[in-house]
C-alpha cells in the first residue's frame, strides 16, 4: 500500500472536491497516515468503530463524518461527537437527533437515487415534502444531498443517478430555506467518484482506492 501515491493520483483528477475517507476496514494507525498526507476528513459507518478510534486520535484535529446508516438507538451515543452526517433518512432519525444534539448539525440527506429497494435512503418523490418537514427540528441544517449510484459497469445508468441528485439538489437550493442551504453532494466511492465529479460532487467517500497496492 502507497497511500501517498494514491492520493497524489486522486488528488491530480479533482476539482476543489473535499476527499472524505471511508476507513471501516483500516485501524487509527492507518488514519493517522491518512492525516499525515492531508487527509482530514474521515468518514466512519458504525458507531461504536467511530468512537473507538475518535479516542485513539484525539491529538488530531480530524473532521468526523458519519457515512453509515445511523440507528436510531445509536443516535445518543455519537451525535455529539461528528461534524457531518451523510444519511439523514427519516422523520423518525431527524426528530432523535434534534433530541441529543446539542448544536446544529450539518446533515446530508440520502436519496435513494438508484430506487432498489434494498438501498436506504428517502425516496424521489418524498424528497421535497421531506425537506419541508425537516424545517421543524432546529438541531438540523441540510447541507447538501447523498446518493449511491446502482453498483454496476454501466457508465451511462451512474452518471444519471448523480446527474439527477445535482438536479435535486438544485430543486431545494431554489426554494431558499434557511433550514436547507443544501451546497454540497456527496456522492462518488472508489469505483465511480470519477463521474461523479463530472456531475459535481462536492464531497466523495473513498475506501479501497485510496488503500490499494500497487497493480
Amino acid at each position: 500500500m502507497n497511500l501517498s501515491l494514491n492520493i497524489q493520483k486522486i488528488q491530480s483528477k479533482l476539482q476543489n472536491q473535499t476527499i472524505v475517507a471511508a476507513t471501516k476496514y483500516v485501524e487509527s494507525d492507518i488514519i493517522r497516515q491518512l492525516f499525515s498526507q492531508g487527509i482530514t476528513n474521515i468518514g466512519e459507518n458504525i458507531a461504536q468503530a467511530l468512537l473507538k478510534k475518535q479516542s485513539e486520535l484525539l491529538d488530531l484535529p480530524i473532521t468526523w463524518h458519519f457515512i453509515g446508516h445511523l440507528q436510531t438507538n445509536k443516535v445518543k451515543t455519537i451525535i455529539n461527537k461528528i461534524t457531518y452526517l451523510h444519511s439523514l433518512d427519516s422523520l423518525r432519525l431527524a426528530a432523535e437527533i434534534n433530541r441529543f444534539r446539542n448544536t446544529p448539525l450539518a446533515c446530508f440527506i440520502e436519496v435513494n437515487i438508484s430506487n432498489e429497494p434494498a438501498k436506504t435512503g428517502i425516496a424521489i418523490e418524498e424528497l421535497t415534502n421531506f425537506v419541508t418537514e425537516l424545517a421543524k427540528y432546529d438541531k438540523i441544517i441540510v447541507v447538501g444531498l447523498m446518493g449511491m449510484a446502482a453498483n454496476t459497469s454501466d457508465f451511462a445508468e451512474i452518471r444519471r443517478s448523480f446527474m439527477k441528485l445535482a438536479q435535486l439538489r438544485y430543486d431545494i437550493q431554489k426554494r431558499q430555506l434557511p433550514s436547507a442551504p443544501c451546497q454540497f453532494l456527496s456522492m462518488g466511492m472508489s469505483h465511480d467518484y470519477q463521474i461523479a465529479i463530472e456531475c459535481g460532487a462536492t464531497h466523495l467517500r473513498l475506501g479501497s482506492i485510496l488503500f490499494r497496492s500497487e497493480e
